[in-house]
Order: structure tokens, then sequence, then C-alpha cells
């Protein structure tokens, strides 16, 4: 089971329009969509990105709004992982005897707490916490050679 960083998530937005990193678009095409996570985290990061992008660019941003709220939160409905105590406290004790970025341990806590593996670019911003990262973007060669047709894609509905 994984949970997802924001990176990933917007990442896989640009699968359908084969704007998407090769590696992320066929390690995405492997992984069954029930096996994938997001922290309350993600959604707040991405809101935020909705946010900026309609203040500047109202097109963007309406466009980027419908994918949100038509996309990804029902994808997500049931797989959205909150940040209740078990994470708050398992977040701070990544914080002692190192400060760190709140978001990402955050998203770490939530990841140790449910035996879950963090998927993102930001690999330096994870390993010193301990839980376990895939890079989705260094996939190897052979693992895009065993793309499978059943994975999740963000940019079109669900069925």
């Amino acid at each position: 089971m994984f949970v997802l960083d924001t990176n990933v998530v917007s990442e896989l937005r640009k699968v359908r329009a084969d704007r998407a990193d090769p590696n992320v678009a066929v390690w995405s095409a492997t992984v069954d969509a029930s096996e994938l996570f997001v922290s309350a985290i993600t959604i707040m990061e991405l809101e935020t990105g909705v946010l900026q992008i309609e203040r500047r660019d109202p097109v963007q941003g309406a466009a980027l709004k419908a994918w949100l709220d038509g996309r990804v939160l029902p994808e997500f409905t049931e797989r959205i992982l909150p940040i209740d105590t078990a994470v708050a406290q398992r977040c701070a004790r990544l914080h002692v005897p190192d400060r760190r970025s709140e978001r990402d341990a955050l998203i770490a806590a939530t990841a140790l707490v449910h035996g879950m593996t963090v998927v993102t670019r930001n690999v330096a911003g994870f390993v010193e916490t301990g839980v376990s990262v895939v890079n989705p973007w260094d996939a190897p060669k052979s693992l895009c050679e065993l793309a499978l047709p059943t994975g999740v894609r963000f940019d079109q509905q669900q069925r």
C-alpha cells in the first residue's frame, strides 16, 4: 500500500496527454488503484496550489479545480488518510532531534502509522524518517517493459 506525495498526484494528471514522465506513467500502470492512498496533507497542498493558480490565471485555475473536485477527490473518497492523534504523535517524534518540513513529516508519519510506503520524487525529504520510499521517476527499465494496462489515472473519470 502506498501514500502518494503531491508531486506524484500532479504528475499522474499528465498521463492521458502523454506529458507525464514515462517512468511515472509505467509505475502507475503497474499498481492497483485500491493500493493508493493520499494524506489529508496532500489534499491541502493540491487545494493550495489550485487557489494560487486561480489568482493569477482564472482559466487554468478553474480547470485544475475541476480536476481536483471531479477526479482526485472522488477517486480517493475512501482513501484519504487523516491527521489523527497517532499521526500527530509520530510526526512530533520525527522532529526530535532534527527539525524537518512539517508537511513532509506529516506525510511520512501517516505512512509509518499505517505501514505504507511513500511515493515521491522528493526522496531526500523522507529518507531520514525511516519510512519506505519509492521514486517512480527512477523506475528501472525492466519495470517499463512489464507495464500492465490496469493502473490508475487521474486524468479521466474512473469507472
